[in-house]
């Protein structure tokens, strides 16, 4: 920290102050070995951690830390495998971030693990891993990840109303996060209705941002001419902005009320996929152009490093600006742009990319269990 920036003044800690949780898109063995993520908590601002298939592929492929573990799972099958290392990793970055789940009374201080991909079109596998990664992680800050597929949608209520906190990941278009706004409600409904105490269950809508922009971009530039070039990364923090304007209305509403009088604590936008995949824009965008009260960011390392830096916040950025956000994406539509075929294709784009990754993560697993076993 340089003479000039104090703890008071870091971008980090301005964010928090301007109502944005930071949460960090990443979790490895050696994170938790080392010390790392708790000293992100202290010198970074850091709440909360989400994982994905992704996420752990890499960490199982980078350096020896899981050698022990899969010395000692040799001869195991490999699903059985991946789900004990997980959750054990889980397990362990929730104890680290206990304290703050305790100090934000369940607000933050919660790490995501997801669902096995391959079950994103399958509600009733859906609930069921669910239920059995909750009881399996064991703690009560430990958020259970589930796609926003349309299948996803009545395993979210179902889970919720167990009175198991839901990470819903993978949302794209403004129609398809108010289904899940929907669920969410429905569930904690049902949850009050089961006899569950609604203030410990948490929940956060992972509103993806910069896929948009990589697809809108794509089409733009396919397009050609100038008035379309000038709108390239413009459509994911229109798309952000409007998905704000949305959830301001409905956790306005009478239903939401009701909810929240019983104990309840807002589903929170979250903002995912953070990471600028364009060099020619400003790394730390996605972060600067969507602060507003009451939303986390999740942020990989290089992005988290990045804002750390020379990230900047000048207040809300988003509350208010639904009527711009709206011409912009008019805008993008103008020029044949189909926002509800890019987000159609994102969903299913990740889905498939995920089901890639688990793939993947089963496949450094088993090489890993084999060579402990040679």
């Amino acid at each position: 920290m340089t003479e000039s920036t104090t703890e008071e003044t870091r971008p980090t800690r301005r964010l928090s102050e301007a109502g944005v949780s930071i949460w960090l898109d990443d979790l490895s063995r050696e994170r938790l070995d080392t010390g790392n993520l708790a000293e992100l908590v202290s010198t970074r601002d850091v709440v909360g951690v989400t994982t994905n298939p992704t996420i752990f592929a890499k960490a199982l492929s980078d350096g020896d830390a899981y050698s022990g573990v899969l010395a000692e799972l040799a001869g195991t099958d490999v699903e059985p495998a991946v789900e004990r290392i997980t959750t054990d990793d889980v397990r362990a970055a929730a104890d680290v971030l206990r304290g703050v789940y305790d100090a934000t009374q369940g607000v933050d201080g919660r790490v995501s693990i997801e669902v096995d991909p391959r079950l994103a079109r399958d509600t009733e596998a859906t609930v069921a891993t669910a239920k059995r990664l909750w009881a399996t992680v064991g703690r009560p800050n430990v958020m259970i990840k589930i796609p926003a597929t349309v299948e996803g949608l009545p395993a979210i209520t179902a889970v919720l109303a167990e009175g198991i906190s839901v990470n819903v990941t993978l949302i794209f278009s403004i129609e398809r996060y108010r289904a899940v706004m929907d669920a969410f409600l429905a569930g904690l409904e049902q949850a009050r209705a089961n006899g569950h105490d609604l203030a410990p269950i948490g929940s956060v809508a992972s509103f993806f941002v910069s896929r948009v922009d990589s697809a809108v971009d794509a089409a733009l530039e396919a397009e050609g001419g100038e008035e379309a070039l000038a709108l390239r990364g413009k459509a994911a923090i229109a798309n952000a902005r409007l998905a704000y304007a949305a959830y301001e209305e409905v956790f306005a509403s009478e239903r939401w009320s009701a909810l929240a009088a019983a104990g309840a604590h807002a589903q929170r936008p979250l903002w995912a996929s953070t990471g600028v995949k364009n060099p020619e824009y400003r790394d730390t965008m996605y972060v600067d152009e969507l602060v507003a009260p009451g939303v986390v960011n999740t942020m990989p390392q290089a992005t988290l490093d990045a804002f750390a830096d020379h990230g900047l916040v000048v207040g809300d950025t988003v509350s208010g600006t639904a009527e711009d956000a709206a011409a912009t994406i008019a805008a993008i539509e103008a020029h044949g742009v189909s926002m509800d075929d890019v987000t159609r294709r994102l969903e299913d784009e990740g889905v498939q990319k995920f089901e890639v990754s688990w793939d993947e993560l089963l496949t450094t697993t088993k090489t890993g269990l084999d060579a402990a076993g040679a």
